[in-house]
């Protein structure tokens, strides 16, 4: 049988990856509804059972491809599971941040964060990596920075959540390359780890009385499947699709929570948002078609 993990990277875009990425994307860009569905309940409990009911979904996921010795090998590697752990960390931030932008009102700052958020990862190419950037993505960088600096002079405050999504998804990108295990072993690996914490919380919630888990029981449940499913997806196409490729799909996502959170929520696009994110598309115009122009060279 041949195993999902197993098919070789191509230097090409295949079928079967763009099918895997763009149904990833479109399932996050649907997300907010979900999570608005449980705005009654504190973040930090929506993500406790995000952590939980992934592990049975990606551990049947496994099972599936016949990779179990793969995340068995991880437990016991005290390396790997110290960059787990740096790993489940940065993503469990990104969670919290998420789930709380989302339930507070400010999903058009998780719009900004996600689309910040490749221009932060060549920034981050640059400074940690020497990775040499050209006029264009410069330009770009530049732009996304006088958009942000834009929105906190007319608000008087910086967009935390906006700038927290972008620098935790950054992050966690940047470490989970060195995560020397594939990419749904890593991510059954990384709930393991955040389920101590998980679980840990949901014994307090529930001894207090505070838990939603008995009212909202589905709702929680399918926090799994809403979890696990894209970002499984998001592994398995990003291994046949080129960067390229991925850059500009990767705009899907942001888009969609920007058009739910301005004609589903109602959030306010004011004067400030309306020259922001002219500016962020711009620099995102740029940043793509210096990687398209370069993409031949």
């Amino acid at each position: 049988m041949v195993r999902i993990n197993d098919i070789p990277a191509k230097s090409g875009d295949s079928p079967a990856g763009m099918g895997f990425a763009v149904s990833a994307y479109f399932l996050w860009g649907f997300l907010p509804l979900y999570m608005k569905a449980l705005s009654h309940v504190p973040a930090a409990e929506v993500v406790a059972h995000r952590v939980i009911w992934s592990i049975p979904i990606a551990g049947l996921v496994l099972i599936f491809l016949g990779r179990t010795k793969d995340i068995k090998e991880a437990l016991t590697s005290p390396k790997m599971l110290a960059m787990g752990c740096v790993t489940a960390a940065l993503i469990s931030i990104n969670w919290g941040i998420y789930v709380w932008a989302i339930n507070t009102g400010h999903a058009l700052d998780a719009a900004l964060g996600y689309y910040i958020n490749p221009l932060f990862s060549v920034f981050m190419g640059f400074a940690l990596l020497n990775e040499r950037l050209t006029r264009m993505q410069w330009a770009a960088i530049a732009l996304a920075f006088a958009a942000v600096v834009v929105l906190t002079v007319d608000s008087g405050r910086v967009p935390l959540a906006a700038i927290g999504l972008t620098v935790s998804w950054g992050f966690y990108a940047f470490f989970k390359k060195s995560l020397p295990i594939g990419p749904n072993q890593g991510f059954l690996l990384e709930v393991l780890i955040l389920s101590i914490p998980a679980l840990a919380y949901w014994g307090y919630a529930t001894g207090t009385g505070s838990s939603h888990f008995t009212t909202d029981t589905l709702l929680l449940l399918g926090c799994g499947v809403v979890t696990s499913v894209p970002l499984m997806l998001y592994a398995n196409g990003a291994k046949r699709l080129r960067l390229t490729t991925i850059a500009i799909l990767q705009y899907i996502a942001p888009t969609m929570i920007f058009l739910v959170a301005v004609f589903v929520f109602g959030e306010p696009f004011g004067r400030a948002r309306g020259i922001a994110f002219p500016m962020i598309w711009a620099a995102l115009a740029l940043y793509t078609y210096s990687m398209v122009r370069n993409r031949g060279k």
